[in-house]
């Protein structure tokens, strides 16, 4: 297991015990995030790691940040005194530079934002400091400054006074954006990134054990009772043909070492846990809804991250969906043009596998084609069938140039037989995906509504096929 593995594996545990704790007097049902913060949270411990004595991600993003302050400072001083001065400079830099009275001259304002340069970037960029003191110094400084500027400046001259009031508000925000990112952002996410690097280095002994176990041995009573909590439920039927497909669908498919299915198995059993919680909760908001009654749902998950349920009636048997969901995901593109490759790299176990996507391009060709890997698995919940998926690193298909590289955070499909009714079943999709690049929330947003909803026409039409007989199950 790798340092990063091991990293977040720690701070997810860490995560689990401490996010329950809050709510043992209330007895109700864990907050969805419990289980999946131990997967959320690994973006903001990579961000704030620091590789081979660089300066980390997010604290290279401050940097970036006082330079920008820096330079729309000096932008909008310069087109202000142009303006001003009807367009010579010589003129204007005569006047505000070297002709300088605090005043008339809104230069000292651009000084300001040099000397906050200087002492953040020497600071928190050079000497990598820590500590909010430097930020707290030059934001506190600002604000005396500019203060005191509104004060003392001659109102009364000044022939376009909004473009003087526009300056003096943008550094003043700015300023205080400098405090808020770097003591919010910068230095918490450093430091849990640290905490994480320690627990890994103490607790390497342990990291095999399973995260979802030790949370639920924390449980109340489970220790007295573990019976109340196992999962128990009704026999139902196996999906149709399941044993000869994933045997046949292994022979060919390279073989995994004793260790790894262990490993597979245990992560893949913790996001099936992940993703049915989350699915579970409350307060989900209805984005878009099908004359046929289909649904599409959305909540707004710890650290601004967005998922998606899709809720909708199927005609065909819970057993011979799932068995065209998982065992045949490799004919997914035939019937789906949402997807235009899909493989399996490796089986597990009957229940669990390893697959490779390409996603064909969506929202009129704005967002781009991703691939995926993901590793799978299903069981049975509550009379339902649930399959489950999360992204994980697998050498057979590493990151490429011809694709960006999404990542599926715990989802899952569910598949509920309707009683007395053989060949209909409920079908639920919960869509957790981060699509990586630079894309507006808006666009992903609508994006991901579009694309559930398509899926779920070409998955209709699929098994309308399947149930005349035009397509075989096998």
């Amino acid at each position: 297991m790798s340092v990063t593995e091991r990293e977040i594996r720690n701070a997810a545990e860490v995560l689990l015990t401490g996010s329950y704790s809050s709510q043992l007097h209330s007895h109700s049902q864990p907050s969805p995030h419990l289980f999946y913060a131990s997967y959320l949270h690994d973006e903001d411990i990579y961000v704030g790691i620091s590789r081979n004595n660089r300066m980390s991600a997010v604290r290279r993003f401050f940097c970036l940040l006082v330079t920008f302050d820096l330079l729309l400072t000096g932008l909008m001083w310069l087109m202000c005194m142009m303006l001003v001065s009807g367009g010579n400079i010589i003129v204007s830099f005569t006047s505000q530079v070297v002709h300088y009275h605090i005043q008339s001259s809104l230069f000292d304002i651009v000084m300001a934002a040099i000397s906050r340069f200087t002492v953040l970037l020497l600071f928190y960029g050079l000497l990598r400091s820590s500590h909010w003191c430097a930020v707290a110094i030059s934001t506190a400084g600002t604000c005396i400054f500019l203060i005191a500027k509104v004060f003392v400046f001659d109102w009364a001259k000044a022939s376009q006074p909004t473009f003087q009031v526009m300056l003096i508000l943008v550094s003043f925000v700015l300023a205080w954006g400098e405090a808020w990112f770097l003591d919010f952002r910068v230095l918490s996410q450093e430091m849990k990134a640290k905490e994480c690097l320690l627990s890994s280095t103490m607790y390497q002994e342990s990291e095999r054990n399973p995260i979802v176990r030790n949370f639920i041995n924390n449980l109340p009573g489970s220790r007295d009772n573990p019976e109340s909590i196992a999962n128990f439920y009704s026999p139902l039927e196996s999906p149709q043909d399941s044993d000869d497909e994933v045997c046949s669908s292994s022979q060919g498919l390279p073989s995994t070492s004793k260790s790894k299915p262990v490993d597979y198995h245990s992560r893949a059993k913790e996001i099936l846990e992940a993703a049915w919680v989350l699915l579970c909760s409350s307060d989900w908001q209805l984005e878009k809804e099908t004359a046929e009654g289909a649904t599409v749902h959305s909540k707004t998950i710890p650290k601004g991250t967005k998922v998606f349920r899709l809720t909708a009636k199927i005609n065909l048997s819970a057993s011979l969906l799932l068995n065209q969901l998982f065992d045949h995901v490799g004919d997914m593109p035939f019937w789906n043009p949402t997807v235009i490759e899909s493989e399996r790299l490796e089986v597990i176990d009957q229940h669990t596998d390893i697959t490779y996507q390409v996603s064909a391009a969506g929202g009129g060709g704005v967002v781009a084609s991703r691939d995926f890997v993901v590793l799978r698995h299903w069981e049975i919940r509550d009379g339902a069938y649930v399959s489950a998926n999360a992204s994980v690193p697998h050498p057979r298909r590493p990151p490429t140039k011809k694709y960006i590289r999404g990542e599926n955070y715990p989802g899952c499909w569910v598949i509920k037989p309707i009683p007395g009714e053989d060949n209909w079943c409920v079908f639920q999709w919960l869509m957790n995906t981060n699509l990586k690049g630079w894309l507006p929330q808006y666009v992903v947003d609508s994006a991901f509504t579009n694309v559930m909803l398509e899926f779920l026409e070409h998955l209709k039409t699929h098994g309308e096929k399947l149930n005349n007989g035009s397509l075989s199950t096998a």
